[in-house]
Order: structure tokens, then C-alpha cells, then sequence
């Protein structure tokens, strides 16, 4: 990647307080108290238990990519996490279990994955930020998301003061969710993902990304055709950082697609008879998800829509809020959410909720 704003740091990094902006995909948020590298997960016990010694408040930060920070930033220490690298740790059969340290980077990951021929994260490709975030929000795209592959998460405990070692039944995944997220009690540290000896993709679930392979929904496909055609996607909906594109100095979707009971997506449908049919898939027990990027069209937020200092919706991507002037304020983008959130709500009735996590702002 080319985009400074994403690029993990690297040894000899400046740690300037003054500003996070430089450490998010948004190129938003205010000054730290203390700023702080490390390169290990040793480092990374030792900086949070350091800071916790200090009475600080602790904020763990890597790619930067899913997070929100408010212009006030963040008072307490801000721990950057760069510990790098990967190993296959077991095998049995046909599969192998890598584990990954948290601050690798997330896209590198997945392209050594495809290159080896371990199929099971070629459909996460282009996703910025850093490996450790994967769990944290259940990340997923085109068919596949990580609590599908992932085997355990070694995380330190900062209630009980010790590492350890979860198995994913106990990490709570949910939709964009699990026992991480929106929980200061968890550290990621590594992740272990049980990956596939194949040349061949998993089965293509997501209709949009079969269309693109010209191939019917169910059949599989060279990993590397998987990998590149997932990313021509993505750079298409501007979700591939890219320095000199505005429309990706976002944290990829804003909002989470709602999940519904039946009943309430059927008063949806009522609500959007004049627009058309909301996208909408089936969910257990009953819900069913609603496609948010629509919601958000048709409440009247198409994309490229202004708000204040130069944030919009990108113009390539309804999920997508970005600073696109590049010299917007945190205030300035959660206000173009709140317009978003509130104009959807009145309109068909459904609160959106935030996929990033936010610090010290709120919508």
C-alpha cells in the first residue's frame, strides 16, 4: 500500500504526540498523551501494563482503519501496535494453522496465504488495517468472514493480568462483532486461522463476486483470481487505500447492514413500496438483514452527498463517509452521520448502527 495513513509503522517511526490523524485511515483525531511502539507481543503486555502502572487510560491502535477518534483525541497512552510476521504452527490433512501476529498487515497476510496455496481468506483481500482487528469485529466481505477460519485468538487479559489463549466457540462472534469488541478488557496479540492446502477458492457465496468471474454461484476458482477480482471490486467501491483518492480516506462502512426481526423488515417493505424492494437476505431465527447502502440512497444520501469542511459520502461507495477534503474535523464527519442515521430512521423507521469503533465521539 502507498497510503502513509495506513502503512503500519516501521522502526524508528516518530512517535509525535500531537496529532492520531496520521495513524488512521480517516487522516482524523486529536493528540495523544503518550504515544508508544511496540513491536512484540512482550511489548505489547508490557506497554499497556506500563501505562496501567501510570493510572492511564490505554488505547490499542494498529492499521487504524475501523476507528473513529474525536478532535480532542485521546488523553490517556495510545499503544501502536507493529509486531509483524507469520508461521504455520500445525497440520493435519489437508489443513494448516497459521498463526499471525496482530500488528501484520492484513492485505500482506492474505496475499502470502494465497501465494502458498491456503485457501480461506482469499475473499478478505484489500481489507486495510491489521491482522489483530480481524477478530475484533468479525471482519468479512464477499461470502466469507473470519470466525469461518479462525481457530483461536491469543489475547492479553487485562482484568485477570495474564495472556491467554481463547478458542474461537468462546469469542462470542456475531455479525461484525465478538467478546473484543467494545471491550477494554481484551488485548489481541495473534490470531490462529486453520486455512485449506488448495489452489482453489472456497465455494463462491456472494453473487456479485460470481458475476465478476463469470462462474455460477457454488463453483471455485484459482486463489489468485479470487484475490484479484475481489480487489478490482473493492477499488472499484474506492475500499482500497489509495493516497491519491479521496473517496478511500474512510474506514471502508460506516454503518452496519440492520438486522431485522421479520415483522419489522415487513414494515420496511411498506415504507419503501414507492422506491422499490429493499436488498434483504434471510438470517437465522427468522430476521432478515437489510442492505444499509440502500437504506441510505434511498432516505435521500446518494453518493457524493456533501456535509460540513469537506466530508461526503463517497462517490463511490453509499456506506462510505470520508474526509475527502483531507483537512475536515472529526465533529464534522459524525455530523454528516447523525444527518445520515436520522434521515434513514425517519424515513423507513430503522436505526443504523456505527461499524467503527469510536473514541472519545460519538453519533
Amino acid at each position: 500500500m502507498s497510503d502513509v495513513y495506513a502503512e503500519p509503522a516501521t522502526a524508528g517511526e516518530p512517535t509525535d504526540p500531537a496529532t492520531l490523524a496520521r495513524y488512521t485511515t480517516l487522516r482524523l483525531g486529536g493528540p495523544a498523551g503518550r504515544l508508544e511502539i511496540a513491536e512484540d507481543a512482550a511489548q505489547i503486555v508490557r506497554k499497556v501494563q506500563e501505562a496501567e502502572a501510570r493510572e492511564q487510560a490505554v488505547l490499542v491502535l494498529a492499521g487504524g482503519s475501523n476507528v473513529v477518534i474525536g478532535d480532542q483525541g485521546f488523553p490517556g497512552a495510545v499503544v501502536l501496535v507493529r509486531s509483524r510476521g507469520f508461521q504455520a504452527v500445525a497440520e493435519e490433512g489437508d489443513t494448516v494453522t497459521v498463526r499471525v501476529e496482530a500488528g501484520e498487515p492484513w492485505d500482506d497476510f492474505v496475499a502470502a496465504t494465497v501465494e502458498r496455496g491456503w485457501s480461506g481468506l482469499e475473499c478478505l483481500s484489500g481489507i486495510p488495517g491489521s491482522a489483530g482487528a480481524t477478530p475484533i469485529q468479525n471482519v468479512g466481505a464477499y461470502g466469507q468472514e473470519v470466525a469461518e477460519t479462525i481457530v483461536a485468538v491469543e489475547a492479553y487479559d487485562r482484568t485477570e493480568r495474564r495472556v491467554a489463549r481463547i478458542a474461537a466457540a468462546d469469542c462470542g462472534f456475531v455479525y461484525r462483532g465478538s467478546i473484543f469488541k467494545y471491550s477494554d478488557r481484551w488485548v489481541v496479540l495473534s490470531v490462529d486461522f486453520r486455512l485449506t492446502r488448495s489452489p482453489r477458492s472456497g465455494p463462491v457465496r456472494y453473487a456479485e463476486l460470481a458475476r465478476a468471474l463469470g462462474v455460477e454461484v457454488g463453483d471455485r476458482v484459482p486463489l489468485a483470481e479470487a484475490r484479484a477480482t475481489v480487489r478490482k471490486l473493492r477499488a472499484g467501491k474506492g475500499m482500497v487505500l489509495d493516497a491519491a483518492d479521496p473517496d478511500t480516506w474512510s474506514v471502508g462502512s460506516f454503518f452496519t447492514n440492520p438486522v431485522l426481526p421479520g415483522e419489522v423488515f415487513e414494515q420496511v417493505r411498506e415504507r419503501a413500496a414507492e422506491v422499490g424492494e429493499p436488498p434483504h437476505w434471510p438470517g437465522a431465527d427468522g430476521t432478515v438483514k437489510v442492505s444499509a447502502a440502500w437504506l441510505i440512497d434511498k432516505a435521500g444520501f446518494g453518493k457524493g452527498y456533501a456535509g460540513p469542511e469537506g466530508v461526503a459520502i463517497s462517490s463511490k461507495h453509499t456506506l462510505a463517509l470520508t474526509n475527502h477534503s483531507g483537512s475536515a474535523s472529526t465533529a464534522a464527519l459524525v455530523a454528516l452521520a447523525r444527518e445520515i442515521r436520522d434521515g434513514v430512521q425517519s424515513r423507513f423507521g430503522v436505526t443504523l448502527h456505527p461499524e467503527p469503533v469510536l473514541v472519545n465521539c460519538t453519533i
